[in-house]
């Protein structure tokens, strides 16, 4: 016989838990974004970010699932200054989903506002290694590019969701609040290191060594994305000894062969500083992410 009333309370859902969907579904390329996303969305949006925090940026591997995520999508935000020009505009194609296209409100370029670093004075070619038009895309190494784009992302997601404009206001303003007065902070850490050198693999930390005032002595890539022979890792070497480099920065993701190289020829600290939370540390959040940056480099740099 069939039981009427429990047919009932199944049709209805009574008696099991309901989880209140999203109000706004945020799909971010990167990790780093992610964490911007959710300080001023709060509980009112789903994120998912489509690379690993272990991954390089430039080559994600894309996965179909990418597909089904930006389908879903209301909003995608993305690094821009053609940093995920190599995997994510096909995906956006296959998505077939109008509101996350170039022009939409829906699509977010993060770099929008902000004052990029190396940024070409003239003309691009292949020959010249993976050079960004738009200048750097590794930004939000910044904490005040994540405090800037916090508020686009507020305005943003208020003009979609109005309904919850205030507390995305809220959120952003307790966002912002919080890095000016970490600021402050880490600043006084790393201030018995200024002007000391640093040499980077890639150009992937230079924001943070400029907001920071350590000095880029440049970096062991020959050309951007072009793996450095080792006559030139012999010139650089030499080059370098004068300067008096006392750390050398690599992301996790790279193998730590050649720059541990050029760090014991140079005397120097060798440290895989992450481009972005969660990849070697427990850091889930921006601040938390900057207090790993801030203290690491403190700890390579007072290393004997």
């Amino acid at each position: 016989m069939i039981n009427r009333p429990l047919l009932l309370i199944l049709a209805l859902g009574i008696g099991s838990p309901i989880t209140a969907a999203a109000d706004l579904r945020v799909v971010t390329t990167l990790p780093d974004l992610a964490t911007v996303a959710r300080a001023v969305g709060g509980g009112h949006i789903e994120v998912t970010s489509l690379a690993r925090s272990t991954e390089d940026p430039h080559h994600v591997d894309a996965r179909p699932s990418f597909i089904r995520e930006l389908n879903r999508a209301d909003i995608l935000i993305h690094g821009g200054a053609e940093l995920e020009i190599g995997w994510l505009p096909p995906l956006v194609r296959n998505a077939r989903n109008a509101n996350i296209l170039n022009g939409r409100d829906g699509n977010i370029d993060a770099s929008d506002g902000l004052t990029l670093l190396d940024v070409p004075t003239g003309p691009i070619d292949r020959s010249m290694g993976d050079v960004h038009p738009g200048g750097n895309p590794h930004y939000l190494l910044d904490p005040l590019n994540a405090k800037a784009l916090a508020n686009a992302l507020a305005e943003r997601f208020a003009r979609l969701d109005p309904s919850n404009a205030s507390s995305y206001q809220s959120n952003s303003k307790k966002f912002g609040d919080a890095i000016t007065a970490r600021l402050e902070e880490w600043t006084r850490i790393l201030e018995p290191h200024r002007d000391t050198r640093v040499i980077s693999y890639h150009k992937s930390h230079d924001y943070f060594l400029e907001r920071f005032e350590l000095k880029s002595a440049g970096t062991i890539e020959t050309k951007p994305g072009i793996e450095p022979s080792p006559a030139h890792i012999t010139r650089l070497i030499e080059s370098l000894r004068p300067a008096k480099v006392r750390l050398v920065l690599m992301e996790p993701f790279r193998s730590p062969r050649t720059p541990a190289y050029v760090a014991e020829a140079l005397n120097a600290s060798l440290l895989a500083l992450p481009l972005f939370p969660g990849s070697t540390h427990p850091a889930e959040t921006y601040l938390e992410w900057m207090d790993h940056l801030v203290t690491e480099t403190d700890r390579a740099l007072k290393a004997p």
